[in-house]
């Protein structure tokens, strides 16, 4: 995968968020890790309207709904300040699924990619050779 200068990559599984942003002229990938960005949590994930259900009885399942709901609020907000022309998303797959049932369309179309891969806890270099390699 090729990556524009100045991409911004987010990492992301249900507890964790990583920004990155490509510092490197096109093919090559070298990300450079950003601050941690303050998320407002919410009860806010998809399955809120099963709270107090049994239809979904995962406390851990919500919490990393609401996680993920708040990570896509927030690229949702960046994207309409324009913060980045270009955005990478990468997240395991139940938590890419919740971040796109929340992505609205200014996000969209900045949208240059996804990879529905865990690499959250991983090393910046293995994030690199997984993009490099897609």
């Amino acid at each position: 995968m090729i990556l524009a200068n100045g991409t911004l990559v987010a990492v992301t599984d249900g507890d964790k968020l990583r920004l990155f942003r490509n510092k490197s002229h096109e093919p090559r990938i070298d990300l450079a890790e950003m601050p941690e960005p303050g998320l407002h949590m919410a009860n806010t994930g998809s399955g809120g309207r099963h709270r107090s259900s049994t239809a979904n009885p995962d406390d851990s399942r919500l919490r990393e709904d609401d996680f993920a709901a708040a990570v896509a609020a927030y690229l949702n907000r960046e994207a309409l300040t324009g913060a980045f022309k270009h955005v990478m998303v990468i997240a395991d797959p139940r938590t890419l699924g919740e971040l796109r049932k929340h992505f609205q369309d200014p996000l969209r179309g900045k949208l240059v990619g996804e990879l529905s891969q865990d690499l959250a806890k991983h090393s910046v270099e293995a994030i690199e050779n997984t993009l490099a390699a897609a």
